[in-house]
């Protein structure tokens, strides 16, 4: 059964606060993997709870790694399993968890035994075969369970031999960092160069951050990543960041009403490339401000319209696209047709809903252009996407009878989202 619509209010005035924000996703489920498959114990704060997180955890536990969590105190303890994992067979479950599915599929490789990983029917229909492929490269004995390129997938585990791979990373850059997770587990170094365009790459030296911090240096020589094995990953004590992509949203709150908003545990030397879109509300006349600990964004008048380049922040893009509507002149947004093969087809799905709240938007193959208009009232249909919903919120926020389908879907990411925006009217 289908949640209840959510009625978006406009903000009576601007709001002048300081936001909490939840732990960063991407960062939880690469430290949740890594201390998995770490040599002894380690305990991660300020984690991220939310499905995503919830269905990594879950199928570490399947797979027969302890992990502990406390929901209250934002904690979760792993009891690594050694690069091994202690179960010999599984059939999991990931929903349509991305990173979950990305990553536990390179890491059941590294087992001994016989897996089967699964999830929605959403995550059926996007694609990971240049993931298989490059895992084949490696030695693994794997494939699409339907013959298709999309999960499920079959694992025949028997470890990874190594060596020089070559990796297709232009439909998402989870397909290399997931590689990069497991290659200190090969029989031998590991060598991977990408074929074609990288993606994202913010996510895959977010990746590499997380791996030195659990003990593990990946080297760039030229083109080519180089990881040496006989290196595990030590438990480790290791602390989240907040989520920037969930940040985001606030900024852009701020930036749209003429208001001030603070994220505090955030700023420029973060590991997380969304911290990024403040330089595009930056660019669009809004005032940022930024020290150790804190990002700040204050509204400045109407904003005006960019022509960017959003591929390594393409999270981000569904927002900015909202956001042209109220621009003075058009956005374009360009390079993201991996938006795609998201948890919806995320290009088709903006254009669709703007233009449901009359605004006027062209669709490419790969980006947008919105052209300034003002919308009028609708039901935005959420795709099960998250992001879709936490977008067109914040249309709500400037427009009289904007509503939200399904608005539970932040439960991927952001559990209470409309909770958090409803306290920018205090």
């Amino acid at each position: 059964m289908r949640d209840p619509v959510r009625v978006v209010e406009p903000l009576r005035n601007p709001p002048d606060t300081t936001v909490r924000v939840p732990g960063s996703k991407s960062i939880t489920n690469r430290a949740l993997l890594l201390a998995a498959l770490a040599e002894g114990e380690s305990r991660l704060t300020g984690a991220l709870f939310s499905d995503d997180t919830r269905y990594m955890a879950s199928a570490l536990n399947d797979l027969g790694v302890a992990v502990e969590a406390d929901e209250d105190a934002r904690e979760i303890r792993v009891a690594g399993s050694g690069g091994q994992w202690p179960k010999d067979a599984g059939d999991l479950f990931v929903g349509n968890a991305g990173t979950a599915m990305r990553f536990l599929v390179a890491a059941l490789c590294l087992g001994q035994g016989s897996y089967r990983i699964d999830g929605t029917e959403r995550m059926r229909q996007r694609p990971i075969q240049d993931l298989v492929d490059a895992l084949r490269g490696l030695g693994a004995d794997i494939e699409c369970e339907l013959a298709n390129g999309a999960p499920p997938v079959i694992c025949r585990a028997r470890g990874l031999a190594g060596g020089t791979v070559v990796v297709d990373a232009s439909r998402s850059s989870q397909f290399l960092s997931a590689v990069l997770q497991v290659s200190p587990y090969s029989d031998r170094d590991v060598s991977i160069e990408v074929a074609g365009e990288l993606i994202s790459e913010p996510y895959v030296d977010m990746t590499i951050g997380v791996m030195k911090a659990f003990g593990v240096e990946v080297r760039r020589v030229e083109k080519a990543w180089l990881i040496e094995t006989g290196k595990s990953y030590r438990g480790t004590d290791y602390a989240i960041e907040p989520d920037a992509s969930a940040a985001h949203y606030f900024w852009a709150a701020a930036a749209l009403t003429g208001g001030r908003l603070r994220v505090d545990g955030l700023d420029r030397r973060s590991i997380q490339g969304d911290v990024a879109f403040v330089d595009l509300l930056s660019a669009m006349g809004a005032e940022v401000d930024d020290g150790p600990g804190y990002v700040e964004v204050t509204g400045r008048g109407k904003l005006k319209g960019i022509d960017v380049d959003m591929n390594a922040i393409s999270d981000t893009a569904p927002t900015l696209a909202v956001m042209g509507a109220f621009c003075s002149e058009p956005v374009r947004i360009r390079n993201v047709e991996h938006m795609r093969w998201q948890e919806s087809d995320r290009l088709s799905a903006v254009a669709t809903e703007l233009a449901r709240l009359g605004v006027r938007v062209d669709e490419e193959r790969d980006g947008l252009t919105v052209y300034p208009t003002a919308p009028h009232g609708g039901t935005i249909e959420t795709y099960d996407d998250h992001r879709i919903a936490m977008s067109f919120a914040l249309a709500g926020l400037m427009t009289q009878g904007i509503s939200i389908s399904n608005p539970n879907c932040v439960s991927k990411t952001f559990p209470d989202y409309f909770e958090r925006l409803e306290e920018l009217r205090r």
